[in-house]
Formats: structure tokens, sequence, C-alpha cells
């Protein structure tokens, strides 16, 4: 026993990246693309959005025509992915990805680009975490959820055994560019699926960011830019502050505030096969959530009510036949989602409400009786 030996070394590991807001990043006059991806004859793949390539047919031509521009070498020609739940279910497109970035020689120091929606920025962040043990990412999102929340971020993941990122990483971009001319071409979940991201963080986090919010519902709704560029930068802002300040970047506890409504907005897009989308479902969590806030004596009905009237003003939904489900014991369907997002937490359960508005309250047991109330107040 005398020969035994522990040895035991801490350090830090430092990331940087920055996220750009601009227009017509796509223009070789604009420097954000350039700055992006920088260095010593850079090379770059390019994953495109199938949905964006078809509101956008030409995108791909531009795209080689600014790297060209930039004097960045198109490694190989744009791989084309389908957007949404495709992107993130099917293990064709990571797979895909990888023999590309083999078959082209593309090493550490070169760049996937990445153009699209959440699921599509997940499954290239992820792809290009595991080639070479680290590519450099460049993202830019072109949904207002990718562009507020799940583009800014250094989390990707693969959805499996229908579970919500059950396969992932957290690998940081190289850099984010947002391009706001993006918006313009977006159907209407799209455009809306970023607003509910952004109601979870100022309900959560900052209550002037909600009055905002509250007072332009109707704008954000009738799809003006103004508002909306307004409500990206902001709740980008809010999330990289988390990321950067929050002292748990990676994820090793258990609370994590920012998946606010998240734990029942994932089973419900599992459990209608992603006919909601991730923006409606969160949506639909928030309110849920904060009906049970209600419940917990956390908020008050005036509260309550404006959170529900905000989120139903901006287009958002606040129900779906998915959550009156039960078993053949009667129990709430939904209650199957705390188990599955305690696993994904890692521990302890931590459901994150609101406690008042603009502050928050963790909680690790979610009472039967008041989640079937919150349902019940939900439902038409």
């Amino acid at each position: 026993m005398g020969n035994d030996m522990t040895l035991g070394r801490e350090f830090p590991v430092n990331f940087k990246y920055q996220v750009r807001f601009t227009r017509g990043a796509l223009d070789a006059r604009n420097p954000a693309l350039r700055d992006a991806l920088s260095g010593e004859s850079p090379r770059a793949g390019v994953i495109l959005d199938a949905g964006l390539l078809a509101s956008r047919p030409g995108l791909s031509d531009q795209i080689g025509s600014i790297l060209a521009a930039i004097g960045v070498e198109l490694a190989f020609p744009p791989l084309v992915v389908p957007g949404g739940r495709g992107a993130k279910t099917s293990w064709r497109w990571p797979l895909e990805t990888l023999r590309r970035v083999s078959d082209s020689r593309l090493d550490r120091h070169s760049y996937l680009l990445a153009l699209g929606g959440g699921s599509v920025l997940d499954m290239a962040g992820f792809a290009a975490a595991v080639a070479h043990r680290g590519l450099r990412l460049v993202r830019m999102p072109t949904t207002t959820l990718a562009m507020a929340d799940a583009g800014i971020g250094v989390k990707n993941g693969m959805d499996m055994f229908g579970q919500k990122n059950f396969v992932g990483t957290f690998a940081p971009p190289w850099a984010v560019v947002n391009d706001f001319d993006f918006l313009e071409t977006l159907a209407e979940d799209d455009w809306l699926g970023g607003v509910a991201e952004a109601f979870k963080v100022a309900i959560i986090k900052d209550r002037a960011f909600l009055d905002f919010l509250v007072a332009h519902a109707q704008e954000l709704r009738g799809r003006n830019p103004g508002p909306m560029e307004e409500l990206v930068r902001r709740c980008a802002e809010i999330h990289l502050d988390h990321i950067a300040l929050g002292g748990d970047p990676f994820e090793t506890g258990s609370a994590r505030p920012l998946d606010f409504g998240h734990w029942s907005a994932h089973w419900l897009e599992t459990r209608t096969n992603y006919r909601l989308g991730h923006g409606q479902a969160v949506a639909i969590g928030i309110a849920l959530d904060s009906c049970y806030a209600f419940y917990s004596g956390l908020l008050d009905s005036h509260e309550l009510e404006l959170v529900l009237d905000a989120l139903r003003g901006s287009g958002l939904p606040v129900w779906d036949a998915a959550l009156a489900e039960r078993d053949g014991a009667g129990r709430l369907r939904v209650m199957d989602g705390l188990e599955r997002f305690r696993e994904h937490l890692g521990g302890v359960l931590n459901i994150t409400l609101p406690s008042g508005l603009g502050a928050k309250e963790e909680i690790h047991h979610v009472r039967p009786d008041l989640l079937e109330n919150s349902m019940l107040r939900l439902r038409p």
C-alpha cells in the first residue's frame, strides 16, 4: 500500500466567440463572413437547410460566390439537409457531413459553415464537434428561434429513442452571424418560434423585457421587423450572459433556468410526432408552468393573465389536446416528461418557475393535483 499515489490537476479552459447582428451578410462588401472565416488559406464546407434553399433558390450559388470573393475555398458542394426534425432524427446527415469532411481533407483549422434553423445547426454542430475532435463551426441562423436561442449557445444535439437531444455535445461555435435578411421569407411558425424563447427568458429574468414583449405582442404577430430584431438581440444577449456569467456553461449541475417551460415542451414535441414545432411547444410549456406557479402561490392572477394574454396576443398557442391525454390509471401522460427531464438534468429534478415576473424559483417535485388544475385552466 506504500506505493499508492494519487495525482490531480485543475486547469481552466477559456472560450470566446462573437455573435454578429447584421444585414446582407452574403454581400462581399459586408465584413461579417470574412471576419468569421479568417485564417491562412481558409477552407470551408457548407451545410444548407433545404427549407431555406426552397425560399431562396439561388442561395447555393450565392454562397459559393461570396466565399470565392473573400478568399475562402469551398471544400465540397453545399450539403443540403432537411430542416426541422429531419435533420436531427436521422443519422444519415451527420454521417454524410463527416464523410464529406473526410473526403475533402478538412482539418481542425478548417470550417463548417451551417445555414439554417436550429435543428440543422444542431446536427452540423454535432458533426463539427466530433470530426477530428472539433472543426471550427460558424453558424448562420435563419429563423427567429435559432437567432435568439438555439444558434448562439454551446449545445449541439441529435434526437434518439424518442428523446430530445439524447445524443449531443457541448462545443461552442467559432462565430455566429445573424443576418436579419433571412427573416423576411420565414413561414409563420418559424417567425413565431423565437417569440416563445423570448417570453421564456423575460418571464424569469427580465421584467423590462417582458413589458416590451407585452407592449409589442400584436406587432410581433403582424411580422413587424423592428420589434422582432430588438427581440432577437435582447434574447440573444440574455442567453449569452447566462452562458458566460451563470457559472455552469456546460450544465454540470442540475439546475437549468433557461429550460423554463421545456420539460413538457420536449414531451409535447415527441408525443405529437413533431406536429408541434419547438417554439409552439415551448409556448404551451410556459403557459402550463406559469399556471402551476399560480397554483403554487408564486404568481398572482393578474401576473398569470398578463403572461397568457401576451402569449395568445403574439400568435402563440397555450394549449394542445395532448396535454389532456391520460394513461389507463387516469394519470396525465404529460407527467412522463418529468422523468425524462430529470434524466437529462443528471439527477435531482429541478423545475424553474417564475416567482413574480422577472424572477425565478426552483422546485424539485411536481404535485399531480396542481398540474391537473393547471391543465384545466388552459383547456378551452
